[in-house]
Parts: C-alpha cells; sequence; structure tokens
C-alpha cells in the first residue's frame, strides 16, 4: 500500500551535517505515523525520531535529541531528517518507516519503540572521527 524510498546517506565526519529523504508513493494521505529508526551491527533497532503527521506531534531518542530534526511536506508525500553534529555513534543504517493503524505513535514510547508496518530499504550513515 505504501512503498517508501530513502536517500542522502553517505560518509561524513564528525561535526558535519546529512539531510536524509524518505519519498512516500501510494496511500500517503491515510498514513498517520512516519519516523526514522536506525540500527548498527551488533546493537538493536533504535527509533531515532518519529512524528505523528495528524497533530504534528514529534518525539526524539534523548541520543539526538537537538541535534536531529524530523519533518514532512503537507501532502505526506516525504518526510525528512536533518541530521546536525554528527558524532560517529551516529552510524548505522537508517530506515524510514510508516504506518497507519498498527504502530501507534500518541506518546513517546509508543512512537519510539513501535512496529511500523512499512519500511525502505535504509541509507547508510557513516560518521568518522
Amino acid at each position: 500500500q505504501v512503498q517508501l524510498v530513502e536517500s542522502g546517506g553517505g560518509s561524513v565526519q564528525a561535526g558535519g551535517s546529512l539531510r536524509l529523504s524518505c519519498a512516500a508513493f501510494g496511500y500517503t494521505y491515510s498514513v498517520d505515523c512516519m519516523g526514522w529508526f536506525r540500527q548498527a551491527p551488533g546493537k538493536e533497532r533504535e527509533g531515532v525520531a518519529v512524528i505523528n503527521t495528524g497533530v504534528g506531534e514529534t518525539y526524539y531518542a534523548d541520543s539526538v535529541k537537538g541535534r536531529f530534526t524530523i519533518s514532512q511536506d503537507n501532502a505526506k508525500s516525504t518526510l525528512y531528517l536533518q541530521m546536525n553534529t554528527l558524532k560517529p555513534e551516529d552510524t548505522a543504517m537508517y530506515y524510514c518507516a510508516a504506518d497507519y493503524g498498527r504502530w501507534q505513535c500518541m506518546t513517546r514510547t509508543q512512537a519510539l519503540s513501535g512496529r511500523p508496518t512499512y519500511w525502505g530499504q535504509g541509507t547508510q550513515v557513516t560518521v568518522s572521527s
């Protein structure tokens, strides 16, 4: 029902910035929650930033709060993640995710620990010291 395609990943030095984009195709107006997750080798998946598209509320992991900003266009067709002051610990595969029911995002806990239905293929972010 929904196809997600990420772009914008790459390799940067610590302190640099990257802007990730997620293009959504399909029944985008049915989407309630959209967000970014990441996973580094040997570590569990981590919720990074989520937006409740119905009310515009955003949620961030403590590790990225103040450095990352999630946003979307009015049509819900594109999701963004502006990443500033990048650190080596931000190195991971970043995935765009979306849902319209299974994944609840009315609270921070629900948003960051949810199980979205739709996922992108991922885009690699590598931050060097």
